[in-house]
């Protein structure tokens, strides 16, 4: 008899109890609350029994951890009592019973709020702790990090899926090509390599050749991107001969070639990020050098349909940087707002464009009243990342977030470039946390923000401190 016709066989209530038994403790409650489950949960399966058989359904699983399910089912709410288990129990307790998308939606973090983040983990791999990159997810936070030549999966509630290792000896870019598919590239080994962690294959790998240039060889990957149904990858020779690939996620073949050059010059030097902005479809590359004679680099904007750069910037030689010789130290795009944001090196001012108002100049510069905030000048190392409407700023070991406030005007609409009253800016760290060290590497997925620091092992989990659900399981 399928479930159908056993439901359609008896007359229930929402409101009729129902009795279990779970590892010898007796539970009681109502079949609504065992169907909030949903449909194809165990607990659902059960509630279709006839209500009028007294014998308790037997169980035989933990009472103690079924105490805080049936709880979170009752209230939507994890208890305090959550806090005796780990996460991993919760959530394999949760799967067998079918109710792990609520026990998911229960302890996902907060809406990250900069202004209220702390670190509440640190995340380490058993081995070769010292990550050079990693990458969260946008949707669920999972991250995967590269420790010399493996990568370390850690899923939703952070905790370890799987290890593979990989046929390089270092890792130093990664990119989420599928959810199980990733592209990695390393400085010391030639090629894009696709790797599907279900099984732990290398499951093809893409080369820059030219038969008809002696030069390119040994093409090795600086940065990686990835669109709905490409990915970009910047390439690097030997030879200082440099380009991005666009290559079919489907296939893994080469689709295109962008912006071939010869790396002799800082303007010419192979990019070192790249980003997709897939609300109008350009790819954005930055390159940023320095030396006895400050920093110097490039932005430039592609378009893959034609192969194009639609816009571009040189420092120095640019906007403020000829006035000044305030080059850029660090950029990142916010893929959302459809901004650019550049650290400036000498001064450590942060500026904005509107890219649907890019020109020669585009620049503003975000203005800091506040005494205690101003910025005091150069900083040798700093990071740029922007997530969830906000830009997180890493100047040394410090870590600060310009937040945009609500009401404001466009960038490009405000008159003569006073971004005065556009963002606020504030700390997000303490003192202790700014003193462990230069931050490396900044990176954002569900709700979560995630840190590496120069010879310093393990990434930093940072969440809105209002984030009881998922405090209170760590």
């Amino acid at each position: 008899m399928d479930v159908a016709t056993t439901a359609s066989s008896y007359v229930t209530s929402p409101d009729d109890r129902i009795k279990l038994n779970v590892g010898g403790t007796l539970f009681e409650t109502t079949l609504a609350t065992l169907r909030s489950g949903g449909s194809d949960s165990l607990l659902t399966a059960l509630s279709l029994r006839d209500t009028g058989d007294n014998h308790p359904v037997f169980i035989d699983r933990d009472p103690e951890i079924f105490s805080v399910l049936l709880s979170l089912l009752r209230t939507k709410q994890l208890p305090s009592t959550a806090r005796r288990f780990s996460k991993q129990e919760l959530a394999d307790e949760a799967i067998y019973y079918g109710i792990d998308a609520q026990l998911r939606s229960a302890m996902a973090p907060s809406p990250l709020d900069g202004i209220d983040a702390s670190s509440t983990a640190t995340i380490r791999p058993a081995s070769e702790g010292l990550s050079p990159t990693f990458t969260a997810a946008e949707v669920d936070g999972s991250i995967w990090i590269a420790h010399g030549g493996q990568i370390s999966c850690y899923d939703w509630n952070l905790s370890h899926s799987c290890t593979i290792r990989t046929h390089l000896d270092e890792i130093d870019s990664i990119c989420r090509v599928w959810p199980e598919i990733a592209a990695i590239g390393s400085e010391s080994n030639a090629g894009l390599h696709f790797y599907d962690f279900s099984d732990g294959r290398n499951i093809g790998t893409v080369q820059w050749t030219d038969p008809s240039d002696p030069r390119i060889f040994k093409a090795r990957v600086n940065a990686i991107a990835g669109s709905e149904s490409s990915i970009f990858a910047a390439f690097d020779c030997p030879h200082r001969e440099n380009c991005v690939l666009e290559i079919d996620k489907t296939t893994l073949q080469i689709v295109s070639q962008l912006a071939r050059q010869s790396g002799n010059q800082a303007k010419h030097t192979v990019p070192g990020k790249l980003t997709w902005v897939p609300q109008n479809g350009v790819l954005v590359g930055s390159a940023v050098t320095s030396g006895a004679f400050g920093y110097s680099g490039y932005i430039r904007l592609w378009d893959p349909r034609s192969g194009e750069v639609v816009w571009e910037t040189n420092e120095p030689g640019a906007g403020r940087s000829s006035r000044f010789g305030d080059s850029f130290a660090c950029v990142d795009v916010d893929v959302e707002g459809l901004a650019l944001f550049k650290l400036c090196s000498q001064s450590g001012d942060l500026a904005m464009a509107d890219m649907r108002h890019l020109k020669e100049d585009p620049w503003i510069y975000l203005q800091e009243k506040n005494p205690s905030l101003v910025n005091t000048g150069r900083v040798s190392s700093s990071v740029i990342h922007c997530y969830r409407k906000q830009v997180f700023v890493g100047r040394e070991g410090d870590l600060e977030v310009w937040s945009r406030l609500e009401g404001m005007k466009n960038g490009a609409e405000i008159a003569g470039g006073d971004a005065e009253g556009l963002y606020r800016r504030n700390f997000v760290d303490k003192i202790e946390d700014s003193e462990r060290g230069i931050i490396k590497q900044i990176d954002g997925g569900g709700n979560r923000l995630f840190i590496s620091r120069e010879e310093v092992e393990g990434i930093e989990v940072w969440e809105s401190s209002c984030s009881s659900a998922a405090i209170s399981v760590l």
